[in-house]
């Protein structure tokens, strides 16, 4: 063996190395056919896991890298984390100087502490340098509630140790889907369903809205798009699946007009809102984009007038009291905001490159007014959307408004700048090429690092979630598989030249129950996809349900899957936001649109003939269960059977996209895409291709008959 031999020649040894750290090394394309993963991908992956390796590394030095990987775990007295379910013991080693006592504990929530049990498990020790490192094995308390907890290791001499304890509810009892009732609701892009009285997109007074006009027709939830945090200067991103923290909302959704404030206002102050309002709204085109930069710049100067106002003792109060619940995280985003908004740009200087630099605390001072003034925005959308929430309730709606949380942060937002060590530097998230994404998807979001999660004691996903579900009753957790592994691409490689990482899917998904549970709420997996058969029967045991829809449901022959096959404890839909309006899809608009713009491997002609026979499958299998009866059908009736169909599947929710409500033909979203589609701009609109406000939804005769029909079939489908 040449030691001094590149690590490529030693491929074996290189794949043992990144088995040992939880990196595939081989993954089954969209074909079914196995791609291994270059020795390129593997070690820059490995490194930016914290694996001394490098793109120059030799056979010697992953031969060195896989002792110390295997030491690693020895060198720890405690692991970081220690995951339990309810009712369960779980054993955990504990290292210690081999012939050193050690005194174990845990420590609840709540203040109680006890002894753990060491049990009777001999394992010899290893030699790790010059010391002899022995393990001892003891195991946690089977009554402990669910929560965060701590155990702690005192050691021979005194030194000592503590780790994260997670006791995890065995299955969520998913609130209000504990009578097993069906339930259907209404998925918006929340920014894209506009009214008379909104400032150039759809705001927290239009959810509110939006949300009754879907109850007073039988809808139990309303699904938006993730509403976090987006840059606070322009340019703005427009995907909602790509912001600065997951932690906090984007105040582009606040309605100025409903801050108490407002009321106080003199008339000067409300003309000049009022005013900027209208400039928000102007526009010379009927088939006008949204504008988020158009609609920031000019709220946030109302917001700034609004600001200014006197607050009551009582609103005074409110706000400090959320600042103090807000911590550190929330001066810590309100900071970045400001060194965003003094420096023009997301990307910061290098001496204030992260939240720790000497420099970030003098900034603290310089922009106290600025740093209060974005406290005061998360405030103000935290109240906005929690109002929206009751009113939904308040109608009627059993749910409510269901959140989607996205699955990752922009690399210069503020998450990045707050938690620079969590997250897995050189790396961004995607997915491998597949029939829609031919050449695979690169989303630029930087993924958290397994091991870094661990020594947080998965705090960091506990305060998303826990976020997100503040002002909501159910959460959709985008890639759900992100829980278990995530396709991470090396910097300049191409999507088609990452890999997958694996997770610790017991600590990530005991972290989301755990805080459902505490909240009520009810978990969605949008389990799309390449997805193992086991990943998605164990969410299922663990009372997260997954997501089907119609176009990719198929039987072993290709045909649709029958309504019976449908799983129960899922979410059933027609559509979904990264497919064109069912009307759109129906007319090829997915394959002209990616023929157009180059994004097509397969010849265009073979892609329009399979979704010629996958339109002929579906009328056929709709024919079969009598929802049409035409020969020629018109595409609203075939929208509507569509839909029928189904609500006609066990599926404890059934969801309609307000697009196929109205009729509307174009995507929100082009997978694959970034400035050759107008992904996430596209305006609610009609079949014509006319904008639909939320004013005239009510009267809406497309709307109302969807509506009916999916209240009649859901109700019929016990």
């Amino acid at each position: 063996m040449d030691w001094s031999a590149p690590a490529a020649s030693d491929i074996d040894t290189l794949r043992a190395l990144a088995d040992k750290n939880g990196v595939a090394t081989f993954f089954w394309d969209w074909y079914g056919q196995q791609k291994f993963v270059s020795a390129d991908s593997l070690l820059a992956v490995l490194k930016a896991l914290g694996v001394n390796v490098d793109a120059d590394s030799t056979v010697g030095d992953i031969h060195h890298a896989l002792t110390e990987t295997e030491d690693r775990f020895w060198l720890a007295t405690l692991p970081p984390t220690i995951v339990a379910r309810q009712g369960q013991h779980r054993d955990f080693p504990v290292h210690v100087p081999h012939g050193n006592w050690v005194h174990v504990t845990w420590i609840s929530e709540d203040g109680t502490s006890g002894d753990c049990t060491q049990l009777d498990r001999y394992i010899a020790p290893r030699q790790i340098g010059d010391a002899l490192i022995g393990r001892a094995t003891f195991e946690t308390p089977d009554h402990l509630a669910p929560g965060w907890h701590r155990i702690v290791a005192t050691l021979e001499g005194g030194e000592v140790h503590s780790a994260t304890l997670l006791v995890a509810p065995n299955h969520i009892d998913n609130g209000p889907l504990a009578d097993a009732k069906r339930r259907w609701g209404v998925s918006a892009q929340l920014y894209s369903t506009r009214s008379a009285r909104s400032w150039g997109l759809g705001d927290a007074e239009d959810l509110a809205d939006l949300a009754s006009v879907c109850a007073d027709r039988g809808a139990d939830f309303l699904l938006i798009n993730p509403i976090h945090a987006s840059s606070p200067i322009t340019p703005m991103e427009n995907s909602p699946y790509l912001p600065v923290s997951r932690r906090w909302l984007n105040p582009i959704y606040i309605r100025p007009e409903a801050i108490d404030e407002f009321a106080d206002a003199s008339p000067d102050v409300r003309r000049s809102i009022e005013e900027l309002r209208l400039a928000t709204n102007a526009t010379d085109t009927a088939d006008a984009l949204v504008d988020r930069d158009r609609t920031w710049e000019t709220k946030r100067k109302a917001l700034e007038l609004i600001y200014q106002i006197p607050r009551s003792y009582h609103r005074t109060s409110q706000f400090t009291h959320f600042v103090e619940e807000g911590g550190r995280d929330l001066a810590n985003f309100a900071l970045w905001s400001a060194l965003a908004e003094a420096n023009e740009s997301c990307i910061l200087p290098d001496e204030i490159a992260s939240s720790t630099s000497p420099s970030a605390d003098r900034a603290r001072l310089e922009l106290a007014d600025r740093i209060e003034f974005w406290e005061w925005c998360q405030w103000i959308v935290s109240q906005q959307m929690q109002d929206a929430q009751r009113v939904a309730t308040d109608v009627g709606m059993d749910i409510g408004i269901m959140a989607d949380l996205a699955v990752g942060v922009h690399s210069h937002g503020s998450e990045t700048w707050s938690n620079r060590h969590v997250f897995a530097q050189g790396m961004t998230v995607g997915a491998p090429p597949d029939m829609y994404s031919q050449q695979g998807q690169d989303w630029s979001e930087p993924p958290w690092s397994p091991r870094a999660l661990a020594q947080a004691g998965y705090k960091p996903i506990r305060d998303m979630v826990r976020a997100a579900l503040a002002n909501a009753g159910a959460i959709r957790i985008d890639h759900i598989l992100g829980l278990f592994r995530l396709w991470w691409i090396p910097a300049g490689m191409g999507a088609g030249n990452g890999t997958y990482v694996y997770y610790d899917h017991e600590a990530m998904v005991g972290t989301v129950l755990l805080e459902a549970q505490r909240a009520g709420a009810v978990v969605i997996g949008e389990d799309l996809g390449t997805v193992e058969p086991w990943v998605r029967d164990y969410l299922s045991s663990r009372g997260i349900l997954g997501t089907s829809i119609l176009w990719f449901e198929k039987d072993g022959g290709g045909w649709p899957l029958h309504p019976g096959s449908y799983r129960t404890a899922c979410l059933a839909a027609v559509n979904t936001h990264d497919l064109p309006p069912t009307a759109g899809y129906l007319a090829g608009v997915q394959t002209t649109l990616r023929d157009e713009l180059g994004l097509l491997v397969e010849d265009v002609e073979s892609v329009r003939a399979a979704d010629r026979l996958e339109r002929e499958q579906v009328l056929a299998r709709l024919r079969e269960y009598g929802l049409l009866e035409s020969a020629s059908p018109s595409e609203r009736e075939i929208v509507e059977a569509l839909h029928a169909y189904v609500a006609q599947t066990s599926s404890q929710l059934v969801v309609a996209s307000l697009v196929d409500a109205v009729g509307d033909r174009r995507p929100q979203n082009l997978p694959g895409t970034d400035k050759e589609y107008p992904n996430w701009r596209v305006p609610l609109c009609d079949a014509d291709g006319v904008e639909v406000y939320i004013d005239d939804l009510p009267a809406n005769e497309r709307l109302n008959s969807l509506f009916t029909v999916l209240t009649a079939s859901v109700r019929a489908r016990k």
